[in-house]
C-alpha cells in the first residue's frame, strides 16, 4: 500500500473516531440536560403543591336585584345594589407528576392544570345600597325581612353569574396560565436551560 493511502486511512479513522466522540458527548449532554429539566420541573411542582391554592386573578362585580311581595291588597318592593369581589383559584394540590410532561425534541415542558374554581363572593357590606317602596306593608308586616333575605340571596347568585361569564373566565385562565408557566420557566432559565413552558387546562384542545 502506498504511503498516501495509509495516511488517508488514518485520517478517515481519526475523523470517524472524532465524530463518534462528539456523538457520545452530545448524547451525554442531552441526558444530563433532560435529567436537569426533570429534576427542576419536579422541584417546581413540589413547590406549587405546597402552596395549596393559587389565586392569580380577582374581579369586582355589582349586582342589582329587586324583590316584591303582595299582601292584603298592598305591595312592597325593595331594590338592592350589592358590590362584591370574587377570586379565581386553582387547587395546586391536585397537580400530579403525570400533569407535567417534557418533550425533548421540541424542548417543551407542558403543564396540565386543574380547573378554575371561583371563591366568593366577598360582599362589600359598606357599599351596599337599598331602596324600598310600599311603606305601609313594610311597616305592618315582616315583608321587609323577607324581601331583604330574598335580595341577599339573589344578589349573591347574580354576582356568581357575572363571575362565570366568558370574559372574566378567559382573563382568569390567561392569568393562571402565565403564573404557572413562570413558576416553571424561571427556575429553568436560572439553571441555563433553554425550554418553552406551556401551561394549559385539561379541557383545552391538545391536552
Amino acid at each position: 500500500m502506498k504511503p498516501l493511502g495509509k495516511w488517508l486511512i488514518a485520517i478517515a479513522f481519526a475523523v470517524a473516531l472524532g465524530l463518534g466522540g462528539l456523538l457520545l458527548v452530545q448524547r451525554t449532554w442531552e441526558k444530563r440536560w433532560q435529567g436537569d429539566v426533570e429534576t427542576i420541573a419536579a422541584s417546581s411542582l413540589q413547590g406549587l403543591r405546597e402552596q395549596n391554592r393559587l389565586s392569580a386573578f380577582a374581579a369586582r362585580f355589582v349586582a342589582v336585584v329587586t324583590s316584591e311581595q303582595s299582601r292584603f291588597g298592598l305591595s312592597a318592593k325593595k331594590t338592592l345594589i350589592m358590590p362584591g369581589m370574587v377570586r379565581y383559584e386553582v387547587d395546586l394540590s391536585k397537580l400530579q407528576q403525570r400533569d407535567v410532561a417534557w418533550d425533548e425534541v421540541s424542548r417543551t415542558l407542558t403543564v396540565t392544570l386543574p380547573p378554575i374554581e371561583i371563591a366568593g363572593p366577598q360582599v362589600d357590606m359598606r357599599a351596599i345600597e337599598e331602596y324600598d317602596g310600599g311603606g305601609i306593608l313594610l311597616a305592618l308586616t315582616d315583608s321587609e325581612k323577607v324581601l331583604d333575605a330574598a335580595n341577599r340571596k339573589a344578589g349573591q347568585d347574580e354576582l356568581m353569574r357575572q363571575a362565570r361569564e366568558a370574559v372574566p373566565m378567559k382573563l382568569a385562565r390567561d392569568a393562571t396560565r402565565r403564573a404557572i408557566a413562570n413558576s416553571f420557566s424561571m427556575p429553568l432559565k436560572a439553571a441555563g436551560v433553554e425550554a418553552t413552558v406551556v401551561a394549559r387546562f385539561g379541557d383545552e384542545t391538545g391536552s
